[in-house]
């Protein structure tokens, strides 16, 4: 029993994080609202552009940030867990973690912006990221069945989720300065490239086991939409430093959509490479249209003794068809609630944040998250950076990471270990690592 459980949880990864990374961040393990600089404050509170006026000229070359994370699957957790059987108090603990987590989901994220189009200077900044996530989860129903057979509940609901997403976003972000503060705006508009995941308004599952036998029938629609647009709108406010200390709050995606027109025609989906991993879509042998939705529907006819002989037990079918009535639908990209503060004191900068999403939606969760981190800057062309953030639960995640300055040229590296605190504990990790042009410092007496 103990060998099929290890089998599932192998795949049973959820995530907290958000739609734009870079490897200080990461580093840092989130507390950024108060200190990210240039482009990088983008996607984070776009507030401190304001206060860039005395910062030169940024232009990020190239980045490439990928990132998982789980809630059971970890090298302490098989060792825990590898043997026989579960015992009760074992199976009942670790059902429960699954159950708190929503079942068993897989997240995975690529974020890459695009070479040499992520500029600021002054108060201004252009961003442009190309952004894949992948978001699977398996059903609750399927969990209970697994862990306790029919006994406990005989009708087991058996939606999942599945879903992956391609993108990219420009933003336009822009800083106003006042006498004790900073606002910024960052408008966006989203290109979507490419979108596959399970309609769940048209989608049901079940399966029902009584003391007739065990019997049920899903249907699955499966849609795609090829080619969306959208806009998006981030606001962020912050204190200017005073003493060393700083203040600041941001709403990240307060709007932010994506209208997908079915059958919409092609995508230039070729900006990132990684994108020709995921589109055109294709299902066991065949790839799909652009306008094409895949049915999936399976029938459980009545397990029972007197049926065991039978060979029509278990039947279902896969099918590609083009929907008579073209429907577009709407993604939302999911909000974000930061709040920070940082002091910087002697060759240390210490920064601290909450942050909150609105839905259980990707990288998002409503739930709070607080990390404190600090940076080392005793060696300015070698800035050492450690942060530890805590969601709740068991969504902990440990970063590290430095940087290296040679003349205008600064080279970044993030690690986090997430959900867990070492090697043998984490349950996924974050990779990022970056190379920026950063110009020549402005004399700060010529600039008010």
């Amino acid at each position: 029993m103990k060998k099929y459980i290890l089998v599932f949880l192998l795949f049973s990864i959820v995530a907290h994080s958000q739609t734009k990374r870079d490897p200080r961040v990461v580093a840092l393990a989130g507390s950024y609202t108060t200190i990210a600089n240039g482009i990088f404050s983008v996607g984070y509170n776009p507030g401190l552009i304001g206060l860039q006026q005395n910062k030169p000229l940024m232009v990020q070359g190239f980045q490439l940030d990928f990132g998982l994370v789980g809630n059971f699957f970890s090298i302490q957790n098989i060792a825990n867990y590898s043997g026989d059987t579960l015992d009760v108090k074992e199976k009942n603990a670790l059902f429960r973690e699954l159950e708190d987590a929503d079942g068993m989901a897989f997240f995975m994220d690529t974020h890459m912006p695009i070479p040499l189009l992520n500029i600021s200077m002054g108060n201004k900044a252009f961003t442009a990221n190309n952004i894949i996530l992948q978001n699977y989860r398996l059903p609750m129903g399927l969990l209970e069945l697994m862990f306790y057979g029919n006994g406990q509940k005989a009708d087991l609901d058996l939606e999942f989720n599945y879903e992956i997403l391609g993108m990219n976003e420009y933003g336009f972000s822009f800083g106003i300065p006042f006498r004790s503060m900073s606002w910024g705006v960052t408008a966006k508009y989203i290109q979507g490239l490419f979108y596959l995941g399970v309609d769940e308004d048209s989608s049901s599952s079940n399966l029902i086991t009584d003391d007739l036998g065990i019997y049920g029938s899903g249907k699955y629609v499966i849609r795609q939409g090829v080619g969306g647009a959208g806009f998006g709108l981030d606001i962020g406010v912050v204190s200017r430093p005073y003493e060393g200390w700083q203040f600041g709050a941001s709403i990240i995606n307060l709007t932010g959509t994506i209208n997908w027109k079915q059958g919409g025609g092609n995508s230039s989906s070729n900006i990132n490479p990684l994108t020709s991993s995921f589109y055109p879509f294709t299902w066991g042998d065949s790839t799909l249209n652009a306008d094409e939705s895949i049915l999936y529907t399976f029938n459980i006819d009545t397990i029972r003794a007197d049926k065991l002989g039978g060979d029509s037990l278990f039947t279902n079918e896969t099918r590609f068809f083009v929907p008579k009535k073209t429907k577009d639908f709407t993604i939302r990209v999911p909000a974000t609630f930061r709040l920070g503060a940082s002091k910087q004191q002697d060759n240390f900068l210490i920064a601290s944040d909450l942050v909150a999403g609105f839905q259980d939606k990707y990288y998002a969760r409503k739930q709070w998250k607080w990390s404190i981190a600090t940076e080392w800057t005793r060696m300015p062309k070698m800035p050492l950076r450690i942060g530890y953030s805590w969601g709740g639960g068991d969504l902990k995640e440990l970063g590290m990471g430095f940087g290296v300055r040679r003349g205008m040229m600064m080279f970044d590296f993030g690690f986090a270990f997430r959900n867990g605190m070492w090697l043998h504990t984490m349950k996924g990790f974050n990779l990022s690592f970056g190379i920026t042009f950063v110009g020549k410092d402005k004399d700060p007496k010529k600039v008010d």
